[in-house]
């Protein structure tokens, strides 16, 4: 994700007073997306999105020094609970005009280059000034820099960017070279290059606006709320409590997104037209095939649960977590969640069994094994497919079977079976001693079919 703090022309130009501000300003309640506030009321000198600021301030002292709207003194002590379940049907048109009258200029819209365009077209719609920032890894697509720009231009605004510290790159480059992530993970990289830069970039804000949505990713979104205090960052006044996160869209569908913004005519990056869904570095963001979740396409090399890089790292709950962030662990550190591929065609594989197949040189019969944890949502995914595999194969002489590789069965599965994320799929040849790892992201019963039949 590229943060970058921006503000709306008016921030710099027109806001000399917060009363004569108040007094221009119409008031926003109970809009939707289909009820657009009417631009003919708004005066265009104290919204002027097509005038491009001349002059920025670095994101802290601009916080601090700017004269805004009048922002409630005690917000730390709003029950964002209560007002988080008294939202959970507004449109996010409401959410973010409410989010923007209640902090002013200590608010501003985490912006990554994808579909939090919407968030920036919801805030227009509002008729309040708001502020746009993004953080600049260094290793964004190009296709991302030029959605900045023309998103400058559209808005008449200026993105502030943040960047990661120099002298930390430098280090981390040197010591691992620039593609360490691939064999040790991502966190190091983020942290460096995003986490950090957005951390500063939060200490000089009460609140933040970001495009998280429940469907984005099932293992980490599923719940946020619309409003909470931030359990991970920290704000102006420093501490627990001082900062609190706005997600206006929580609630919307990804489709409901895209129908928003084809309406709204607005500007998007060029690579969703490529099949990338979620965007963010470019070593790190891949495209997705149909069907295929849309966070596939981002750190596709590690475990599903593990799909965030450290800005919403409060998402990230145990594996032993259920729904309700409450869960039953067994004695091997596994959590107690429903099975999948559960029919009578798939034989549940324990470890002496797969532990067998691999001594096997000479099998009577091949094998197909899918190594799945059943709270990973790219493994609910398939589960259709590979059950219909199992049908198809019932009588041709191929075993179709499963290994739960998660808990304290993982680095055996990572160091014996090939395990790099959840799902990997292996066939076992009648007469090779090694298994053959599926290398296609392709998960539909055809493809699952034609490249048994290649081995078979």
């Amino acid at each position: 994700m590229a943060l970058a703090f921006s503000s709306s022309s008016v921030i710099h130009g027109s806001l000399s007073s917060s009363s004569s501000y108040e007094q221009q300003q119409p008031k926003v309640s109970q809009m939707g997306i289909t009820q657009p506030m009417d631009r003919s009321r708004i005066p265009l000198k104290a919204v002027n999105f097509t005038q491009r600021s001349l002059a920025m301030k670095p994101l802290v002292p601009l916080a601090a020094t700017i004269v805004a709207p009048e922002v409630e003194e005690k917000a730390e002590t709003d029950d964002y609970e209560k007002l988080a379940k008294e939202l959970t049907n507004a449109s996010p048109l409401k959410i973010m005009d409410k989010a923007l009258e209640k902090f002013g200029s200590e608010i501003a819209i985490a912006f990554s280059g994808a579909e939090d365009v919407a968030l920036l077209e919801y805030a227009r719609l509002t008729g309040r000034p708001f502020r746009v920032f993004s953080l600049d890894t260094g290793r964004l697509n190009p296709e991302t820099y030029q959605l900045f720009d023309a998103v400058e231009k559209h808005y008449g605004i200026r993105i502030e960017y943040m960047f990661p510290d120099a002298v930390e790159v430098q280090a981390l480059v040197r010591n691992k070279g620039l593609y360490s992530f691939y064999e040790d993970g991502h966190q190091e990289c983020c942290r460096i290059r995003k986490v950090r830069p957005l951390r500063r970039a939060l200490k000089g804000l009460r609140a933040w606006i970001t495009g998280q949505r429940k469907d984005q990713s099932p293992g980490t979104r599923s719940e946020i709320p619309i409003v909470q205090v931030d359990p991970s960052f920290e704000g102006l006044d420093g501490g627990v409590g001082s900062l609190v996160k706005w997600n206006p869209v929580a609630n919307v569908d990804g489709n409901d997104i895209w129908n928003f913004l084809r309406a709204m005519n607005v500007p998007v990056n060029s690579l969703h037209s490529q099949g990338y869904v979620s965007i963010g570095c470019e070593p790190c963001t891949r495209a997705v095939l149909p069907g295929q979740h849309e966070r596939e396409g981002r750190w596709w090399w590690e475990d599903s649960n593990a799909k965030e890089c450290g800005l919403h790292k409060a998402n990230i709950k145990d594996e032993s977590m259920n729904g309700n962030g409450k869960g039953t662990v067994h004695a091997n550190g596994s959590a107690a969640v429903a099975d999948i591929f559960d029919t009578n065609d798939i034989v549940s594989l324990s470890r002496p069994g797969i532990e067998n197949l691999l001594k096997l040189e000479n099998r009577r019969e091949p094998w197909i094994v899918v190594l799945y944890a059943p709270w990973c949502q790219f493994c609910q995914a398939m589960e259709g497919s590979y059950v219909e595999l199992a049908e198809k194969l019932a009588s041709s002489g191929v075993k179709v079977a499963k290994f739960r590789g998660d808990g304290e069965q993982k680095a055996f599965a990572q160091k014996e079976l090939q395990l790099g994320s959840f799902p990997t799929i292996l066939f076992f040849p009648r007469h090779t001693s090694q298994p053959i790892k599926y290398p296609s992201e392709k998960r539909d019963v055809d493809s699952l079919l034609a490249f048994v039949n290649a081995l078979r």
